[in-house]
This record gives C-alpha cells, sequence and structure tokens, in this order.
C-alpha cells in the first residue's frame, strides 16, 4: 500500500470512528438514563408483586385494553437476558478498547 492509499484508508477509519463514537455516546447516555429502571423491572419481575399481577390477569380481573407484555414469561425474560449479553458484550469491547490505547 502506497503512502496515499494508506492515508486515504486511515481517514476513511476515523472518518468511520467518528460517527460510531458519537452514536455509542448516545446510546450509552440512554442506557445510563434507563439502568436504574432496569434495575427496577429485574425486581419485578418473578417478584411475588409480578405473581399477583400475573394471577390477576389470568383470572380475567385486568381492563381487557392493558397493555400487558409485562405479564408474560417471555418478554420480560428474553430482555434480561438480552441485556445482560449486550453488557457482557460491551465488557469485551471496553477491554480490547482499553487494551488498544
Amino acid at each position: 500500500m502506497d503512502q496515499i492509499e494508506r492515508i486515504r484508508k486511515f481517514e476513511d477509519i476515523l472518518d468511520r470512528l467518528n460517527v460510531t463514537s458519537a452514536e455509542l455516546a448516545q446510546a450509552l447516555e440512554r442506557a445510563e438514563v434507563l439502568s436504574d429502571e432496569f434495575v427496577e423491572f429485574c425486581d419485578y419481575y418473578g417478584s411475588e408483586v409480578w405473581f399477583a399481577d400475573y394471577d390477576d390477569d389470568s383470572a380475567g380481573k385486568l381492563p381487557a385494553d392493558l397493555k400487558r407484555g409485562v405479564l408474560s414469561e417471555d418478554l420480560p425474560y428474553d430482555l434480561i437476558v438480552e441485556m445482560r449479553d449486550h453488557a457482557v458484550r460491551m465488557l469485551e469491547l471496553a477491554a480490547k478498547i482499553v487494551k488498544a490505547v
């Protein structure tokens, strides 16, 4: 690779990293804002209160038009596992970045 190609290559990398860094900063900010709510959500799912809400839903005691995905077993569980997987990926990526600098 000659000098011009090398400079173009790393200029392209710089541009893509700048865009990605800005997008990542925004995503991390949103995740940080919601982190306390995520902990609260994890505490609710599978708790006595959740089971009471689940039982009331099963007994038809809740309004028919009430959105109730949180009372399913799969949606909350899948989200919690997905968020955990994202956290692991962030840790692995952070370690790689820290080792590079």
